[in-house]
């Protein structure tokens, strides 16, 4: 099996991941949540990153991974803003109607290609920008209902939306710049994530819901379910690094598309939860967009991977070849062409 090969498969299983574990959690939480009245969303994430803290522990103990330490500063901003993001989510749901805070999730794949962008010069071709607004589109149908407008939440939004963006980018561009792996990367982010969260936790849970969480009545179902969550948010996390690190932020958002409308899909099956023909044509919109997407991706992908390779034939031809300088001098091929250096293109965005 060749290099690329075990990529493409490292990926596919990446993201497999991802959506079994999301969707599981989903489903998990919201019998918690909506079942059980739990509603400490911030807290219970806190507890998320503290037990998959544990459990890499443990996993770097028994050599299953290298620790690589690197910039300090640079994984404690990370963290603290990945936990910050957070909190302006369950904040902008919080101050916001269903509707408006499924517009800003889907704000959040603009405003990551605008980003991309200005600050990274990268180039979207225009079959990957059609792709994603058919996605945006399907689930915005499916999605959207209420759009109930009001100044503090559309700021709490805006600043979502943002600290989202940066921090999912950063993922993927500190896995790079520092040479670490995705566990590397969440084994030492995990501590910050987990101790910003587990310090605002209580206190934006208890303006959202006029509760106290230490005073909530933890009954043995409650913590049956709060352990089994913690349980699945470490594969939760660990596929969230991993898939960002191996393909891209953008692509992960359209990922998490897909889980909303799997999410959507199984609450009809499993919970009965009320379903119209606007849900089924937004979801069906929508995994068109995701498999346009996924096409155009995989096609400029093997494009740049042919790019990438003509060089190391020419070079491997000319090697067999001495005949090839020697008759000509200087280095023009027999019909009087001259090989031209490959166009590399700046587009990364590549990896379905």
């Amino acid at each position: 099996m060749s290099e690329s090969q075990r990529f493409q498969l490292g990926t596919i299983g990446a993201l497999s991941l991802s959506v079994v574990s999301s969707v599981s959690i989903v489903i998990c939480n919201k019998a918690l949540i909506s079942t059980l009245n739990f509603s400490f969303a911030t807290t219970l994430t806190s507890w998320h990153l503290l037990v998959t803290f544990c459990s890499l522990h443990v996993a770097l103990c028994l050599n299953l991974f290298e620790h690589k330490p690197f910039d300090a500063r640079a994984v404690m901003g990370f963290g603290i803003l990945n936990g910050i993001s957070i909190g302006l989510l369950n904040l902008s749901l919080g101050f916001n109607s269903v509707g408006f805070y499924q517009m800003t999730k889907l704000a959040i794949i603009p405003c990551t290609v605008l980003l991309e962008i200005i600050f990274f010069r990268k180039i979207f071709s225009r079959s990957i920008q059609f792709s994603l607004a058919i996605l945006l589109l399907g689930v915005g149908i499916a999605t959207v209902t209420d759009l109930q407008l009001n100044a503090l939440g559309s700021f709490l939004s805006f600043l979502a939306v943002i600290t989202t963006c940066v921090a999912q980018i950063m993922t993927n561009t500190i896995q790079k710049k520092f040479k670490v792996s995705s566990t590397q990367l969440l084994y030492q982010s995990c501590p910050y994530q987990a101790i910003t969260l587990f310090v605002i936790g209580p206190f934006l849970d208890g303006l959202l819901t006029n509760k106290n969480v230490f005073a909530f009545k933890y009954t043995p179902q409650v913590l049956f379910f709060i352990v089994l969550s913690c349980m699945i948010s470490v594969s939760v996390n660990f596929s969230t690094f991993l898939v960002i690190g191996k393909t891209s932020a953008v692509t992960y958002q359209v990922l998490g598309h897909l889980k909303t409308c799997l999410v959507l899909a199984f609450g009809y099956i499993l919970l009965h939860d009320p379903f119209s023909w606007r849900n089924i044509l937004g979801i069906l919109i929508a995994v068109v967009g995701m498999i346009v997407y996924s096409y155009c991706c995989t096609l400029e992908s093997q494009q740049k991977a042919a790019e990438a390779s003509a060089p190391l034939t020419q070079a491997k031809e000319s090697e067999s070849d001495p005949l090839l300088t020697v008759e000509n001098g200087t280095g023009i091929l027999a019909d009087g062409v001259v090989p031209k250096a490959p166009v590399w293109k700046s587009n990364k965005d590549l990896h379905a």
